[in-house]
């Protein structure tokens, strides 16, 4: 923290290069008000959107006119969702008969995850990035997940009949971004794969992972993973410089 009291701020040059809070201030052994308030502020809506419901109806319209399905995890609600991480990676088992198997290179799903703000204002974007580059695929009904984690993807892709399952989930909300999304990209999914087995792009929103970049680097993996036949920790990103470029350049996690 930042304490010499006579004007002069040594943290000033460093704050427009990080979303962090650094160089705060202090009044005696506490930070300034200012700085204690914007911190509960954004404590609070982190926690909004833990606790927030993804609106699947306006995702629904807005990717109109291409079909989706709308289906649920076995957490009733989003207390238990919270409690029991288990129950959000498996389907219920009254939406299986709304998925009929067929020929697709790939489905995506998206699940509410743990920030449905990150879902509401980047999963439609994000979605229209990736079909604009994937010309001649077979692109499975859009599954929209309720209550779901990452591992849910896996039967909703397995009761498909897909050959890759691209999972769009809002990620852990924190102090400095609180709508942050997440893709997580399976080949073959079926009930029993273990991260390993993914690869994953995170950090996508305005300050961090650009759409544009991000549906890159990920149509990048699917080619790669369908021409491989693999995902996971065999599978790194070599892709063109080009794309990584820029302020809103981010790494893939393998």
């Amino acid at each position: 923290m930042s304490g010499s009291g006579h004007g002069f701020d040594p943290w000033a040059r460093f704050r427009p290069s990080t979303r962090a809070r650094i160089g705060l201030g202090r009044v005696g052994d506490a930070v300034p008000t200012p700085a204690l308030l914007d911190l509960m502020l954004a404590h609070a809506r982190a926690r909004d959107a833990v606790h927030g419901a993804a609106d699947f109806g306006a995702i629904a319209e807005a990717l109109a006119p291409r079909p989706v399905i709308e289906v649920r995890s076995r957490a009733t609600d989003r207390t238990t969702y919270l409690r029991r991480p288990d129950l959000g990676r498996r389907l219920a088992p009254d939406c299986l008969p709304r998925l009929e198997r067929g020929e697709w290179d790939v489905v995506f799903v998206v699940a509410d995850g743990l920030s449905a703000a990150a879902v509401n204002r980047h999963a439609v974007p994000m979605l229209e990035a990736c079909f604009a580059r994937l010309h001649g695929w077979k692109i499975a009904p859009i599954v929209l997940a309720r209550e779901a984690r990452v591992a849910l993807g896996d039967e909703v892709g397995e009761a498909l009949g897909a050959k890759l399952c691209a999972l769009l989930v809002g990620e852990r909300p924190g102090l400095s971004v609180r709508d942050s999304l997440g893709v997580y990209l399976t080949w073959e999914p079926h009930v029993g794969r273990v991260d390993s087995e993914r690869n994953c792009l995170s950090n996508i929103h305005p300050e961090g992972l650009s759409y544009d970049v991000a549906a890159d680097k990920l149509v990048w993996l699917m080619t790669e993973a369908a021409r491989r036949r693999l995902t996971g920790v065999d599978l790194k990103e070599d892709a063109p410089v080009a794309l990584e470029s820029g302020p809103n350049a981010a790494a893939i996690q393998g």
